[in-house]
């Protein structure tokens, strides 16, 4: 992610963050889950060295995991830093939010304490960003569940060093960070969790004449677990049905317990997960799907499987654990908008728009019933009512070799007036630059997102208007004709040049149009590259200066 430029992020970088925090989940230990949080701050984060600094019981911190340097890892792995030294160096510096960030003309002061550090000296900064080998980034990680959503007991510290583009990490990578620390403190908790869970289960199998207190000691961690726990039937005509849940899981679904033994956990999930429900290995399986509410609603929850073995009888129950992910999700919703729309207006950006595009442009006919299979796959339809495209969250290596099958017709010189194809309306905002030029930037930010405004009020529910860039828009409209197309057109250019308030005053843009018409067989920048001409040939055709006023 060090080579990708604010606001906009590849999509596949996304990916690659959400697979790592996947990972810290998935792994098998503690210490497995610790190297999994080292590795992912240098191979999703794009800095050349992390470290993990845990919390011991007796309060120091230990450099349990690092990542990007063996000469550094053989040096301070495992060496033990005073709490005193670390509350110094997290009340000192600049607060990025979560995050400390300690310069290299105030580190001096922490070079002689008793942390474990690799950093080197280096020449001034030739920028007033640029990454000096002696600054110091930490993210601290809390145990999660605090008061009134405060945070928690330290749990940690991320130590990272050197981002691999030589500068100091803008909003996004701040954001990236901490939320990063965020789920990594998630994933060691639940680490902590899974394994004294673990401990209970190999009690109860191998001390038998301990049983009575195994099952106190079981009994113990499933009520008090901070995460839902659930025991279910396994096996014969009740498999699934609820036997048990904790405090926990009857507060995140919002009903008392009693009622829980009603239901399986298939009649509370989401219709749509049903399937994700299903394929779920009873044994060590793991799944991401949505749990009914009481209330009607529904919350994302990530559920994982253990068996209760009887060492008589074989596996007797199905030992569910339920964490609360709704904060997570949310959060992976937020980066996915950031990383596909516009900061300044919130429309959708140019990597959406030619993405949308090219959901509509097929270049081969899919088998039949393709598409009926992705949707029995995943739950719903793989394409939306206006060729929004593939969802890609739910995994991309299925819709490999699949095309949109809806052929996209274009009219064509109105020689048959009932065509209806996807109109793509390119426009060029004119008179834009002397409000720049004049009022300054501000006044030209107000008057895009006025315009931005204007146009999404001025189309229809599921049409799709998106900034190409600077002042150029483009608005996508499925199911007109060549009239309608004009039209439109027409409407929001009148729309457009009514006055603008920017800055204190009233300021007035006009607007140029071009339609073009998006068929199989195009690409995305072909149909916006044909749009883009007509709309210059619009704007030629009329004298300059009725451009604006129209």
């Amino acid at each position: 992610m060090e080579t990708e430029s604010e606001p906009y992020v590849r999509l596949a970088s996304l990916r690659q963050l959400h697979q790592v925090m996947a990972d810290m989940n998935t792994a098998r230990s503690l210490a497995d889950t610790l190297q999994t949080v080292a590795d992912g701050a240098v191979s999703a984060l794009g800095y050349e060295m992390a470290a993990v600094n845990l919390v011991r019981p007796d309060g120091d911190l230990v450099v349990a995991a690092f990542s990007g340097n063996s000469a550094a890892e053989a040096l301070i792995t495992g060496r033990v830093g005073s709490r005193d030294s670390w509350e110094r160096r997290l009340g000192m510096g600049e607060a990025w939010g979560d995050l400390r960030f300690i310069p290299h003309t105030e580190g001096w002061v922490l070079d002689d304490d008793d942390v474990p550090q690799w950093f080197t000296d280096g020449p001034a900064p030739r920028f007033e960003d640029e990454w000096h080998p002696s600054d110091r980034l930490f993210a601290p990680m809390y145990t999660p569940g605090g008061p009134g959503g405060s945070c928690g007991e330290l749990l940690g510290v991320i130590s990272v060093d050197r981002p691999r583009n030589g500068r100091r990490p803008g909003a996004w990578g701040r954001e990236a960070l901490q939320m990063y620390a965020f789920q990594a403190a998630i994933a060691i908790s639940n680490a902590r969790l899974r394994a004294n869970m673990q401990r209970a289960l190999v009690r109860l199998e191998r001390e038998q004449q301990a049983l009575r207190a195994s099952e106190e000691s079981f009994r113990q961690a499933f009520e008090y677990a901070p995460s839902g726990m659930a025991i279910a039937e396994m096996g014969g005509d009740q498999h699934g049905r609820i036997l048990r849940t904790n405090d926990a899981l009857c507060r995140l679904l919002g009903r008392p317990a009693s009622a829980m033994r009603r239901y399986s956990f298939s009649d509370l999930v989401h219709p749509e997960d049903i399937g994700t429900l299903l394929r779920t290995s009873a044994e060590g399986g793991r799944a991401e799907l949505r749990l009914g509410r009481r209330d009607g609603t529904y919350v994302w929850v990530s559920l994982r499987n253990s068996v209760v073995a009887d060492a008589a009888d074989g596996p007797r129950f199905l030992l569910t654990h339920v964490e609360d992910i709704e904060e997570r999700k949310r959060r992976e919703l937020q980066l996915a908008h950031r990383a596909s729309h516009d900061s300044l207006t919130g429309l959708p950006n140019s990597a959406e728009l030619r993405s949308r595009l090219s959901a509509r442009l097929c270049r081969r006919q899919a088998q039949p019933g393709a598409l009926e299979s992705l949707d029995a796959a995943y739950g719903h339809p793989a394409f939306d009512a206006v060729g929004h495209g593939f969802d890609f969250a739910q995994g991309t290596e299925a819709f490999e070799g699949f095309d949109h099958h809806v052929h996209t017709i274009a009219p064509e010189d109105g020689r048959d007036e009932g065509t209806k194809g996807l109109a793509v309306l390119f426009c060029d905002l004119d008179g834009f630059k002397s409000i720049n030029d004049r009022f300054g930037h501000n006044a030209g930010d107000a008057v895009l997102i006025e315009v931005a405004r204007r146009l999404s009020r001025g189309v229809r529910d599921g049409d799709t208007v998106a900034r190409l860039g600077g002042d150029e828009f483009v608005i996508l409209a499925d199911g007109l004709g060549e009239a309608d197309a004009q039209d439109l057109a027409v409407r929001l250019r009148n729309e457009i040049i009514q006055p603008i308030r920017a800055e204190g005053r009233a300021v007035r843009v006009g607007a140029s149009f071009g339609i073009g018409w998006a068929h199989c067989g195009m690409t995305a920048d072909e149909v916006l590259k044909s749009a883009d001409e007509r709309m210059y040939v619009e704007k030629r055709s009329r004298p300059k200066q009725h451009r604006r006023a129209g």
